[in-house]
């Protein structure tokens, strides 16, 4: 679990009711009508806005923010390296045999494709294209959460502009005017806190996941490619090392000389 996506959360939540709780009672911050409005107008504008398969798959993608795991980079690489190790023990075809260990299905595509003898040229361009896909599944994901974050300070406001006019309508009696201001803003505040503490922030972990996956797969890439082309094991790790900044190769050296 990504415990620093709900200490966010939490921790943001906490110091929100803490700075209200020292100047006031909760009470006067809670209005049922301020969340439909907030919560049930940015909703039906992402409706609105999306297909319908995307809004039903974003409870997966909400998984993303709190419980995916980052591959470690060194971990692949050194699992390719294995690999090219048994290509030139065994030859190529010997990698038939291990990819009902492997758990990711683009990387067992591309060995399969390595091994049946596919053209190097269309081994590349069908990992590349499929990359994409991913890359590009992400981005809808991540969207949904980045129009959240749009749409609800735009409806707080609607809701602030509505309090206003039912205030301005009852203008003739003077002690109703500070209640309904008070009311009136709590849509804009439901909104800011809605944009700025769940659905921006979130989209943002989302982006941060997605350049992760797709650092991970651009390595398969050059690793399967290293491989089918029948690279020595040791240039092999060179090439996909070429990812990593020097403190991540260095700390994989060290643990190797272990």
């Amino acid at each position: 679990m990504d415990i620093s996506t709900l200490i966010g959360i939490i921790v943001g939540s906490a110091l929100l009711l803490w700075a209200i709780l020292t100047k006031s009672p909760l009470e006067p911050f809670m209005d049922a009508g301020s969340v439909a409005i907030v919560l049930g107008g940015a909703s039906a504008a992402v409706l609105i806005g999306f297909p319908l398969k995307h809004i039903l798959g974003v409870g997966k993608v909400l998984r993303n923010c709190f419980f995916a795991k980052p591959q470690d980079p060194m971990k692949i690489i050194r699992e390719m390296v294995r690999y090219a190790e048994i290509a030139r023990r065994d030859g190529i075809l010997a990698l038939e045999n291990v990819t009902a260990d492997i758990k990711d299905p683009f990387l067992v595509t591309g060995i399969q494709m390595a091994v049946d003898g596919s053209d190097p040229d269309l081994i590349e361009a069908i990992l590349v294209s499929e990359l994409e896909s991913i890359e590009q599944r992400h981005s809808d994901g991540k969207a949904i959460f980045d129009n959240i974050g749009k749409y609800a300070p735009a409806f707080g406001m609607i809701g602030t502009l509505i309090g206003l006019i039912i205030m301005l309508g009852k203008m003739d009696d003077p002690k109703t005017i500070g209640p309904a201001m008070a009311l009136a803003l709590l849509t804009t505040l439901y909104g800011a806190v809605t944009a700025n503490l769940i659905a921006m922030p979130m989209a943002d972990k989302l982006a941060v996941r997605s350049r992760e996956e797709i650092f991970i797969k651009m390595i398969m890439i050059k690793g399967v490619m290293a491989i089918q082309s029948g690279d020595n094991p040791r240039i092999v790790e060179q090439k996909l090392k070429t990812f990593l900044p020097n403190r991540m190769r260095d700390a994989g050296q060290e643990a190797r000389a272990a």
